[in-house]
C-alpha cells in the first residue's frame, strides 16, 4: 500500500477525463497504453479505484472524487481492513463491522451522503425488487458464474480442485467464483463450462417448463424430432448453447443486427459443438428488414435493453444512464417483439428476456405483448433476482400461442 495515495490521485485524474462514451474498461486500457510507467499491480489498483468511484458516486455528489473512493473502500466490507490508514478516526472502530452497520453509521454521521441513491432510479424498478438491498448491492463486485455443461461436472470439479481454485457449487450445474478467478487455462470455455451469470442460467427453468408442457400436450411440437428454434437477438450465443443443452435435439436458427456479431457467434457455437441450421443478419426492430418468412416452434428474444440488472459489473453505465433512455429501449423492444412474433408457428412458444430491472421493459412489456397478441397466454413469468447472490438480475416470461 506504499503508493495508495498516488493510485487514488491517478484514478481521480482518469475519472475527470472519462465521459462514459466507451466502456470504462476500454478507457482504462487506452490510458495505460499511453502511460507505460504503470506496472501490473499499479494498473490493478488504479482500475479498481475507478470502478469503486462509480459504485458510489450517485450517492454522494458533494464529495470529491478522492473522498468518494475512500468511502467506497470503507463500505466494501471485505476490503476495508486493507485500507485502515485512509479512514477517519471515527471510522476506525467500524472497519471490521458488517456493511449494514457501516451504512447505518454513515447515514447518521454524514447527512450529505444518501446511500439509498447508489441506484438513483428506484422509482422505475419492478415492484418485486427490494430497492434498498438492490441499491446497496452495487457497492460489491459481482461474482464470476460458470454453467457446467452436460456430462462435464466431475471433470470440471476435479480440475478446479487440482488448481486450488475457490468455488461455490450453487446448484447441480452452477458455480460461483471470485470475480478475478483465472479459469481460462484450467477449463475449456464453452466446451466444459459456459461463462454465464446465475440469473442467466435460470433461463433453463423456462426451457424445462417448455419441455414439460410439450410432454403433456396431446399434440406436441417436437418429441423425438428436432424443435425449430429461432434465437432472434442471439448476441454471443449464450442462450442458444443453453437451449441446446436443455432441449437436446433442436434445429437452431440465429440472427443479430451485425455481421461481426454473427461471425463471433458462429465461431463460439462451433467450439461448443452446437450445430446451426440457419443464420442471417437482420435488424428485427426494422419493419422493412428482410426476415426469412419461416415459422418456428420456439422463439427466444433476449431483447436489447438498458442492462440495468447488470450495472453491478459496469457501474459507470449506472452513473451515465439517462432516465429518458428507458422509453427508447421500450420502443425498441416493442418493435422487435412485434416483428419476431410474426414468425411464431401455431401452438408455438415465445420467450422474452431482458437483463433489466425496470418495469417499463419488463411487466409493462408483457402487458403490451398480450394486448397486441390476443392468441398468446403467459405460461411462466419471473423477475430473476441475482443481487442477493452477488449476481445480475433479469426478467423472463414464456408465452404460448393458442393457435
Amino acid at each position: 500500500m506504499k503508493y495508495i495515495h498516488k493510485h487514488i490521485a491517478t484514478a481521480a485524474s482518469i475519472i475527470t477525463t472519462y465521459k462514459g462514451d466507451v466502456p470504462l474498461s476500454n478507457h482504462l486500457k487506452q490510458f495505460f497504453a499511453s502511460n507505460k510507467k504503470y506496472g501490473g499491480k499499479d494498473r490493478k489498483f488504479i482500475a479498481h479505484f475507478c470502478f469503486l468511484y462509480y459504485r458510489l458516486a450517485c450517492a454522494c455528489p458533494t464529495l470529491s472524487i478522492e473522498e468518494t473512493i475512500i468511502l467506497a473502500l470503507f463500505l466494501s466490507n471485505n476490503e476495508a481492513i486493507n485500507y485502515t490508514t485512509l479512514f477517519a478516526s471515527e471510522w476506525q472502530p467500524l472497519v471490521t463491522a458488517t456493511q449494514q452497520e457501516k451504512v447505518a453509521f454513515i447515514a447518521a454521521q454524514y447527512p450529505n451522503v444518501n446511500l439509498s441513491h447508489c441506484f438513483p432510479l428506484v422509482n422505475e424498478l419492478s415492484e418485486s425488487i427490494n430497492a434498498t438491498d438492490f441499491s446497496l448491492s452495487h457497492l460489491v463486485q459481482p461474482d464470476l458464474f460458470l454453467r457446467i455443461r452436460p456430462k462435464q461436472k466431475e471433470k470440471v470439479l476435479r480440475k478446479l480442485s487440482a488448481a486450488e481454485i475457490t468455488y461455490q457449487l450453487v446448484n447441480d450445474t452452477c458455480l460461483a467464483l471470485p470475480n478475478n478467478s483465472k479459469i481460462e487455462e484450467i477449463l475449456q470455455i464453452d466446451r466444459e463450462v459456459v461463462v454465464q451469470d446465475y440469473s442467466s442460467q435460470r433461463i433453463g427453468e423456462f426451457l424445462t417448463v417448455l419441455v414439460k408442457s410439450q410432454i403433456s400436450n396431446s399434440k406436441p411440437i417436437a418429441i423425438g424430432s428436432a424443435m425449430s428454434i429461432w434465437d432472434c437477438c442471439a448476441a454471443s450465443g449464450g442462450k442458444s448453447i443453453l437451449a441446446a443443452d436443455v432441449l437436446g435435439n433442436i434445429r437452431l436458427t440465429v440472427s443479430d443486427i451485425r455481421a461481426s456479431i454473427i461471425q463471433n457467434l458462429k465461431n463460439r457455437l462451433a467450439k461448443a459443438g452446437v450445430p446451426i441450421y440457419n443464420v442471417f443478419v437482420a435488424d428485427i426492430a426494422n419493419f422493412k428488414s428482410q426476415i426469412p418468412n419461416l415459422k418456428y416452434n420456439f422463439i427466444i428474444c433476449d431483447a436489447p435493453c438498458s442492462g440495468s440488472g447488470t450495472w453491478g459489473r459496469t457501474p459507470e453505465q449506472l452513473y451515465f444512464f439517462k432516465q429518458n433512455d428507458i422509453a427508447k429501449y421500450t420502443q425498441l423492444q416493442q418493435q422487435i417483439t412485434t416483428n419476431a412474433l410474426k414468425q411464431l408457428a401455431p401452438n408455438g412458444y415465445f420467450l422474452y428476456i431482458t437483463c433489466s430491472v425496470f418495469k417499463q421493459e419488463n411487466e409493462q412489456m408483457v402487458a403490451f405483448i398480450l394486448q397486441q397478441n390476443s392468441h398468446l397466454s403467459v405460461i411462466k413469468q419471473d423477475l430473476l433476482i441475482g443481487y442477493t447472490k452477488k449476481g445480475d438480475s433479469m426478467f423472463a416470461v414464456l408465452f404460448k400461442s393458442q393457435f
